[in-house]
C-alpha cells in the first residue's frame, strides 16, 4: 500500500512534469504577466526551457515584454560618476548585476577620457566631445554608446549648409546648442535618433539625426515671437536660460522649464509633428530645480514640483496630473501632497517617464577644516507614489547634471546599438 509520504513525492513529480509540459504559447502568456522584470529574470533562470522561451533567438518575446513593462531604475550618472542602486531598493538585485557588467568609464571607448555625457536613455549614454570652448556647438563630435555591451556608435558631423538653413540672417553670435538622444517608435531594438536643439537669440530650431538614415535633417523651427505672441510678452529672445533650464520628456515630447518667465510656461517640441509650442504649469511658487514632467499613465501628464516654502523650513512635494486628449481636460489636477519633512533641503534631481529622483541634503558637518554635506538619492514611483533610497554619498557635484539609467537587468537585456 502506498504511503502519504510517496503519494506527496508522486504528486510533486506529476506537477513539475505538468508544468514543462505546458504549451510554449501559454508559457509566454504567463511570463507576459509577471509583475516586474526581475520576476521574469527569476522564471528564466528556472530551468533551460523558460530560458529558451524567454531568451529567443529573434528576440520577439522580449520586445513584447519590454512593450507591457517599464523598465527599473538602476541607477544615475551624474559629474561624480555611476552610482547603482543599493539595498534595500527593490531594483538593489539588478543593479549589482549591471554594476558589475557594464563600463560606465566607457574605457572601451577610444580617448573616452576626452568625452563628456549629454545624455541616457534606454540603456544608451550620448558622448559629446567637446571643443577648445566649453560652449557647445553643433560642429563638436557626438557618440552613442552601450555600456552593457561595450559598443559605440561615431555620428556623422552636422552638414554645414543644414546649419545655415536654420540660421537666423541677424545672428551675431554662436547659438547656445544642447544635444539630447529621442526615442524612435521603430521596432529595432538598435534603432535610436539624435537631436541638436539649436537656441539662437530670436529662434529655435531641431536638427534630427536617425540611426535608421545615417543622416541628419532640419525637422523644426519656430521664432520666439510667434510662440509668445497669444502670451501678451513682449520680448522676441529666448526666455530658457542655459544655466538653469531642466529638459524633461513624457509621450513623445520634450519639455523645458521657463527661468524668465518664473515657471509659468513650458517650452514643448511635440517630437511625433515636430512643432514648438508653449504649454502652461498650475500657478504656484516653486523652488528653483523643483519642476519635473513624468507620464502618469493613459497618456494623461503629470507633473511634480516642490513648493518654496523654505522660509517656513518644510518642503512638500506636489503631483498634479492633466487629462489626455480623450478627456478633453487641459487644466492640472492636484493628485496628492507628499510631505518632505523640515530641516533637510530636497531638490528634483531629475525624471524619467516612471520614475523621479530626489535629493535630500543633510546637514553641514566638518571632516577636519572642510566642510561637507551627506547627499541621500531617493526613488519616486510615478504610478505607486512609493519613495525607496536608491543610495548615499558626499555632496561632491551635488548641483551638477544628474540623469537616470533605466534598463532590464543584464540577463533581460539586448544590444541598443
Amino acid at each position: 500500500m502506498e504511503t502519504s509520504t510517496a503519494r506527496r513525492r508522486s504528486g510533486r513529480r506529476k506537477a513539475a512534469t505538468t508544468l514543462t509540459e505546458i504549451p510554449d504559447h501559454l508559457l509566454a502568456e504567463i511570463f507576459l504577466r509577471l509583475p516586474a522584470a526581475e520576476d521574469l529574470a527569476r522564471a528564466s533562470a528556472a530551468c533551460v526551457t523558460f530560458r529558451r522561451l524567454v531568451v529567443d533567438t529573434d528576440g520577439s518575446f522580449l520586445r513584447r515584454f519590454r512593450r507591457l513593462h517599464d523598465p527599473p531604475l538602476l541607477a544615475f550618472f551624474d559629474r561624480d560618476g555611476f552610482h547603482h542602486a543599493l539595498p534595500p531598493h527593490p531594483s538593489a538585485p539588478a543593479a549589482r548585476a549591471l554594476a558589475s557588467a557594464a563600463d560606465f568609464s566607457f574605457s572601451f571607448f577610444p580617448n573616452h577620457g576626452d568625452w563628456a555625457v549629454q545624455d541616457i536613455r534606454d540603456g544608451r549614454v550620448l558622448l559629446l566631445r567637446p571643443g577648445e570652448g566649453q560652449q557647445r556647438q553643433v560642429s563638436m563630435e557626438l557618440a552613442v554608446c552601450d555600456p552593457l555591451y561595450r559598443r559605440y556608435v561615431l555620428l556623422p558631423p552636422v552638414p554645414d549648409d543644414l546649419v545655415a538653413s536654420v540660421a537666423h540672417a541677424a545672428t551675431e553670435y554662436k547659438p547656445w546648442c544642447e544635444a539630447f538622444l529621442v526615442p524612435l517608435e521603430e521596432e529595432a531594438d538598435a534603432a535610436f535618433g539624435v537631436i541638436w536643439m539649436v537656441h539662437f537669440n530670436t529662434r529655435l530650431a531641431a536638427l534630427v539625426f536617425s540611426s535608421i538614415t545615417g543622416q541628419w535633417q532640419a525637422a523644426a523651427s519656430k521664432e520666439w515671437r510667434d510662440l509668445l505672441l497669444g502670451l501678451g510678452k513682449s520680448t522676441v529672445v529666448s526666455p530658457i536660460d542655459p544655466e538653469y533650464h531642466e529638459r524633461h520628456y513624457a509621450y513623445g515630447c520634450f519639455y523645458w522649464e521657463s527661468t524668465m518667465n518664473q515657471k509659468k510656461e513650458l517650452l514643448v517640441l511635440d517630437t511625433r509633428m515636430m512643432e514648438f509650442s508653449i504649454s502652461d504649469l498650475p500657478p504656484r511658487e516653486w523652488c528653483t530645480l523643483g519642476l519635473a514632467i513624468v507620464e502618469a499613465g493613459e497618456g494623461r501628464l503629470g507633473l511634480f514640483g516642490i513648493l518654496d516654502e523654505t522660509l517656513a523650513g518644510k518642503f512638500d512635494l506636489c503631483y498634479y496630473t492633466r487629462g489626455n486628449k480623450a478627456e478633453g481636460s487641459s487644466q492640472w489636477q492636484l493628485e496628492k501632497t507628499i510631505s518632505l519633512g523640515s530641516g533637510c533641503q530636497h531638490h528634483i534631481k531629475t525624471a524619467t517617464g516612471r520614475y523621479l529622483l530626489l535629493g535630500k541634503f543633510g546637514p553641514m558637518r566638518f571632516v577636519g577644516s572642510t566642510p561637507q554635506m551627506d547627499l541621500e538619492y531617493i526613488s519616486v514611483d510615478v504610478k505607486t507614489l512609493q519613495r525607496e533610497r536608491v543610495c548615499g554619498k558626499s555632496s561632491g557635484f551635488a548641483m551638477s547634471k544628474t540623469w537616470i539609467y533605466t534598463n532590464f537587468p543584464p540577463s533581460l537585456s539586448s544590444p541598443t546599438i
